[in-house]
């Protein structure tokens, strides 16, 4: 690519987002006006609210187009909280273990 020459991305695309961004936004609300409860609710949720919040990475911060870019942000954090959090439950189950031991009968 030249000096001064960008990449065009169709306005399709974005269009394309916004209407899937608003279809998600109505059935996070849905999930409120039907009335659903406990961990269903919660899950529905939490799966529109990351669907919206991938779309608009992948999209409107142009990861999509930068593979390097969706690893390093999207796929690295996630998996080094993973890591942790199973570091801490091996802690976790050693700590209960350990208690149940001493105090145990």
């Amino acid at each position: 690519m030249a000096h001064g020459e960008t990449q065009q991305h169709p306005i399709g695309i974005y269009l394309w987002v916004w209407f899937l961004l608003f279809v998600l936004s109505v059935g996070s609300y849905l999930v409120d006006v039907v009335g659903l409860e406990s961990y269903l609710r919660w899950t529905l949720i939490t799966l529109f609210m990351l669907l919206k919040a991938g779309l608009i990475i992948a999209v409107f911060m142009h990861m999509v187009w930068e593979r390097l870019a969706i690893i390093c942000v999207v796929l690295v954090p996630p998996g080094v909280l993973v890591f942790l959090m199973l570091l801490m439950a091996i802690e976790g189950n050693h700590v209960l273990l350990s208690r149940l031991a001493y105090f145990g009968p």
